[in-house]
C-alpha cells in the first residue's frame, strides 16, 4: 500500500527540486523572514490543486483549450521578465540595505507574486496536471495514494526551503551577499522566460 505513496513522493520531489523562479522567490522570502508560512502554504496548496486535478483526469481538459497554453506562456514570460528586471534594479540600488534594515513587504503582494510565479508558468501544468496525472494511471486503485505522495512532496519541499532558509542567514548578513542573490534571482527569472520561449519555438 505504501508503494504508490512513495512513488508519488519521489516523483513530486524530483520535479520540484530543480532551481526555478518559484523556488528562488521562496528562498528569498525565507531569508528575509517575511510571510514565510503564507507563501509556503500558497505554493504547496497550488501544487496540491494541480496535482489532484491531474490525478482526477482533468489533463484532457487542456486539449480542449489550446489557447490557454499560449495565454499562460506569454503572460508568464512577461511577468518573469518584469520580476527579473526588478531584482536587477534592487541589486544595484545605491541605497541597498541589509534585509533586517529594510521595511517588510506586504502580505498581499507576497502572496500575489507567489501565485503569479506558480499559475503563470506553463511548465507547472506539464509537471503536475499532465505528467503526474498520466503516470498516476499506472497505479489503478492506488492513484489516490500516488497523488497524496506527490502533494506531500510539495508540502515537504516548500516548507523545508522557506523555513530552512533561516539557517543561511549568517551567510546573508552582508549586503554584498544579498546583491549576489538578487542578481542570481534575476538571471533565473530571465533564463526561465527564455526557456519558455525557446521551448515554444521548438514545438
Amino acid at each position: 500500500m505504501t508503494s504508490p505513496l512513495l512513488a508519488g513522493f519521489l516523483l513530486g520531489l524530483s520535479l520540484i527540486l530543480p532551481i526555478g523562479a518559484q523556488n528562488a522567490f521562496v528562498l528569498r522570502i525565507g531569508l528575509r523572514g517575511e510571510h514565510v508560512l503564507a507563501v509556503c502554504l500558497t505554493c504547496a496548496l497550488s501544487d496540491a490543486v494541480l496535482i489532484l486535478a491531474g490525478v482526477s483526469g482533468f489533463a484532457q481538459l487542456s486539449a480542449s483549450l489550446p489557447w490557454a497554453e499560449t495565454v499562460l506562456l506569454y503572460g508568464g514570460v512577461a511577468f518573469l521578465l518584469a520580476y527579473g528586471a526588478r531584482s536587477f534594479m534592487a541589486a544595484f540600488k545605491p541605497e541597498f540595505l541589509r534585509p533586517s534594515e529594510a521595511a517588510p513587504g506586504g502580505l498581499r503582494r507576497a502572496v500575489l507574486t507567489c501565485l503569479a510565479l506558480t499559475w503563470l508558468n506553463p511548465h507547472v501544468y506539464l509537471d503536475t496536471v499532465v505528467l503526474i496525472g498520466s503516470i498516476s494511471t499506472q497505479f489503478d486503485g492506488g492513484k489516490g495514494l500516488f497523488g497524496a505522495g506527490a502533494v506531500l512532496a510539495s508540502f515537504t519541499f516548500f516548507f523545508s526551503l522557506g523555513f530552512g532558509a533561516r539557517l543561511l542567514k549568517p551567510l546573508f548578513a552582508r549586503p554584498a551577499t544579498w546583491r549576489i542573490l538578487e542578481v542570481a534571482i534575476g538571471l533565473i527569472m530571465w533564463a526561465t522566460a527564455a526557456r519558455l520561449l525557446l521551448n515554444e519555438g521548438s514545438v
